[in-house]
C-alpha cells in the first residue's frame, strides 16, 4: 500500500469514527428527550400534581469552582397557605469530585429574618418563599445558595417510589404513630413512599426534632445510594420526567441530568451528612414566637463552612465534633 493510499485509508477511518460518534451522541440525546417526556406524561396522569405557587425571583449567585448548593425545602403547604418549611436542607454537590454532602438546618433555630426581625428559621419560607429563606441563611450563616427545590408532603412518596421502587430498609427502635397518620412498628423492615414520609416526619420520641432530622438524613443517604445505581443511569431521564410535576425548582433539566449522571458514573463516595446546630452550641429557650434554639452562630457558621469545603481534612475534623 502506497503512502497516499495509507493517508486516504486513515482519513476514511477517522471520518467513519466521527460519523459513528455523532450518531451515538444524537441517539443518546434523542433517547433522553423521549424518556424524559414519557416519564412526564406518566406523571401528569396522576391525581396529585404540584401546586402552581409563584415565588419571588430567586437571586442565588451562579455556582463557583464547580460547587453547587441547592436549598431543599420540605413543605406542608396546602392550597393558598404556603405554611412554614417543615424540612430545611442544603445539598452540596462538587462537579469535580462528584461528591455530595447534606446539611440539615434545624427549623427552630432563632434567626434574624431580613425585614421581619427575630423568628424561627422555618418562618422565612412562610414570609417570602425560597428567596427569603436563602437571604436568611446568607445573613445568619454567610453561605451562598445557588438553587432551590421545594417538595410537598404529597409529592415526597411519589419521588421516593420512583428512585427506590423496592423500598428502603430501616430499623425502627420504638413504635411511631402520633402525628403521622399511621402506625409504624418496631424492628427492621422495608418501607415505601407513604410509610417513609411518616418515618421522616415523626418527632414525638425522646430525641424530638433531632431524631426526626437524623431519620431524614438516613433516608436521604439511602436514596442517594439507590439513585447512583446502573439501573438509575439508564432510567435517569424518565425518572426526572416523572418527578418533575412533584417538585417546584429553578434547577433546569439539563443541570439535573448532568448532576445525576455525574453521581452515577463519577464513583462518588458515600454521602456525608451534617447538622446545624452542633452539639453543645445551643440552648433551648422560650421567646415570643415559642420554643426556639438559641445557637452560637460563630461556632456553627465556621463548622458549616468547614464541612462544605472541598478540603477533606476540614470535613473529617468537623464530622468528629458534630
Amino acid at each position: 500500500m502506497t503512502k497516499r493510499e495509507k493517508k486516504r485509508t486513515k482519513r476514511k477511518w477517522l471520518r467513519n469514527l466521527f460519523i459513528i460518534f455523532t450518531i451515538f451522541i444524537l441517539s443518546v440525546g434523542a433517547y433522553s428527550i423521549i424518556q424524559y417526556y414519557k416519564g412526564l406524561s406518566v406523571a401528569m396522569d396522576d391525581s396529585y400534581i404540584k401546586d402552581e405557587t409563584t415565588f419571588e425571583p430567586f437571586e442565588g449567585p451562579e455556582p463557583q469552582f464547580g460547587e453547587i448548593n441547592v436549598l431543599l425545602i420540605g413543605s406542608d403547604s396546602r392550597a393558598d397557605d404556603r405554611g412554614n418549611s417543615d424540612t430545611i436542607m442544603i445539598a452540596h454537590y462538587n462537579q469535580n469530585t462528584h461528591d455530595m454532602k447534606i446539611v440539615s438546618l434545624m427549623r427552630d433555630i432563632y434567626v434574624d429574618i431580613p425585614e421581619h426581625g427575630k423568628y424561627k428559621l422555618n418562618a422565612a419560607y412562610a414570609f417570602g418563599g425560597p428567596e427569603l429563606l436563602r437571604k436568611t441563611i446568607k445573613q445568619n450563616f454567610d453561605i451562598d445558595i445557588n438553587y432551590y427545590a421545594v417538595v410537598g408532603f404529597e409529592g415526597f412518596p411519589k419521588i421516593v417510589d420512583l428512585i427506590a421502587p423496592n423500598g428502603i430498609e430501616v430499623d425502627i427502635e420504638n413504635e411511631m404513630k402520633y402525628g403521622i397518620g399511621m402506625t409504624l412498628h418496631p424492628g427492621k423492615q422495608v418501607l415505601h413512599g407513604k410509610e417513609l414520609l411518616g418515618y421522616v416526619r415523626f418527632r414525638h420520641d425522646r430525641l424530638s426534632d433531632f431524631g426526626r432530622v437524623g431519620r431524614q438524613q438516613e433516608v436521604m443517604s439511602k436514596l442517594k445510594e439507590q439513585a447512583v445505581s446502573i439501573h438509575s443511569l439508564v432510567n435517569l431521564p424518565k425518572i426526572l420526567g416523572m418527578a418533575e410535576p412533584y417538585i417546584n425548582t429553578n434547577v433546569d433539566a439539563s443541570t439535573l441530568l448532568a448532576v445525576g449522571k455525574g453521581l452515577i458514573v463519577g464513583n462518588s463516595k458515600q454521602m456525608e451528612t451534617f447538622r446545624i446546630p452542633l452539639q453543645d452550641t445551643f440552648e433551648n429557650k422560650s421567646v415570643d414566637v415559642g420554643a426556639v434554639l438559641s445557637i452560637d452562630f460563630e461556632k456553627n457558621t465556621q463548622a458549616l463552612k468547614d464541612f462544605l469545603s472541598s478540603d477533606d481534612a476540614s470535613s473529617e475534623e468537623v464530622a468528629v465534633h458534630e
